[in-house]
């Protein structure tokens, strides 16, 4: 079967160089995207090329419209080509002041696969990993907590072998969603009891020094809230993760003095500019940037820096495949205010099997790599039988909260 990739290569005819001064001065030659479908959504690659052999890779999976971030990707190519990937952050603003229109989560998501390849390629053409790069790693061992744990459970028997099995696999935090979309809607009454007797069991098969964090999905309004956070609080969540939808900072500052729980929020905040408000209201205990959407290593550096001045935490969004999880883990280890990284285990597996090489996950944490660049690569071939599907649509009639 033939690989299911998009490629796009733009090409230059560049000079061979052969000396040390030259090899410090080489050239973009091709951008190249390659996207997959994993599990619920697809993986987008990013290599950039060079004329002295070495490759960078970032990725920019947007869980939406993906061949959108493609086409600005390739739209952004003509910028790099043909220039020395040198200095990412002045690549960084270059392309982010290309146009009049900045931001939104398509051309932040192109920008930021584009941008992580590029600090990969700086890293290998010094011979160093990112996180040196970066200043430095404050840790080598990388706290992480198991999400998506818990799926499609609606039981509080099988929350609690489900918690169990977590802590069986050394993690000492995983994530899950009690409530849903539909049952909030269907009779929000019942819908609150199961997610307290469900949190119940999860945490006595968890035990009382695991960490138990919700994801609320932006179901919930300020009054839902505050309700959940009355029937899961004698059971110490470690956050309710979106509790309502993201955009009204003030709200979710609110919020946020009402609940006993900890609000965790962010991966949908696309710069320092928007993470700004949210900090200076008080509209969170923890944030959440993601390194695919955010604008990559140089603008996340910023914003956990913007957090630190807050006394607050960071535990890195990570939803995507080999690359977003490296990159996530160079961030964390290089940041002083790192709190725990997002682990989606039921996608491990493959991931470990398409990355050379595979991630180390030893006791509840990952090892940072100590290779140049990355220190990671994924292998195309391996991916070859996941052919790119479009992102369903998740159509639900009137407002996301209840």
């Amino acid at each position: 079967m033939a690989i299911s990739i998009s490629i796009y290569v733009w090409n230059v005819s560049i000079t061979s160089r052969t000396n040390r001064e030259d090899h410090l001065h080489m050239k973009v030659t091709g951008i190249e995207t390659f996207k997959f479908w994993v599990d619920w959504c697809n993986w987008l690659f990013v290599r950039v090329t060079t004329d002295e052999g070495l490759i960078g890779w970032g990725e920019a999976s947007l869980h939406g419209p993906i061949e959108s971030v493609e086409t600005a990707i390739r739209e952004m190519a003509p910028h790099l080509i043909g220039q020395d990937p040198a200095g990412p952050e002045q690549h960084w603003h270059r392309l982010y002041n290309a146009w009049r229109w900045r931001g939104g989560a398509t051309l932040t998501s192109a920008l930021s696969g584009i941008d992580i390849a590029l600090w990969d390629l700086e890293g290998k053409r010094l011979g160093v990993p990112v996180h040196r790069l970066l200043g430095g790693a404050h840790r080598t061992r990388l706290r992480v907590y198991a999400s998506h744990w818990l799926s499609g459970v609606r039981t509080p028997e099988a929350a609690f072998e489900g918690a169990r099995e977590a802590v069986r696999r050394g993690f000492t935090g995983f994530k899950c969603c009690l409530i849903s979309y539909d049952g909030l809607r269907a009779n929000e009454a019942r819908e609150l009891r199961l997610a307290r007797e469900m949190m119940a069991a999860a945490r006595e098969g968890a035990g009382p020094d695991v960490d138990i964090f919700h994801e609320c999905s932006e179901f919930l309004s300020p009054r839902t809230a505050v309700m959940l956070d009355d029937a899961l609080s004698p059971y110490r969540p470690g956050w309710f993760e979106e509790p309502i939808p993201f955009e009204n900072a003030k709200v979710m500052a609110r919020l946020q003095r009402e609940l006993r729980t900890p609000i965790a929020t962010g991966e949908r905040l696309l710069s320092r500019y928007e993470f700004r408000e949210l900090l200076e209201e008080g509209g969170c205990k923890i944030i959440q940037p993601d390194i695919m959407h955010g604008g990559g290593f140089t603008e996340l550096r910023r914003i956990a820096s913007m957090a630190d001045t807050y006394y607050v935490p960071v535990a890195p969004h990570n939803p995507g495949g080999p690359i977003c999880t490296v990159a996530s883990m160079h961030l964390a280890a290089s940041i002083p205010n790192f709190y725990i990284l997002e682990q989606m285990e039921p996608q491990r597996a493959i991931r470990d099997a398409v990355s050379r090489p595979a991630i180390r996950f030893e006791d509840g944490h990952f090892i940072l790599p100590d290779g140049p660049g990355l220190g990671l690569e994924p292998d195309i071939e391996a991916l070859k039988d996941h052919a790119f599907k479009p992102q369903p649509f998740g159509e639900r009639p009137g407002s996301l909260f209840r």
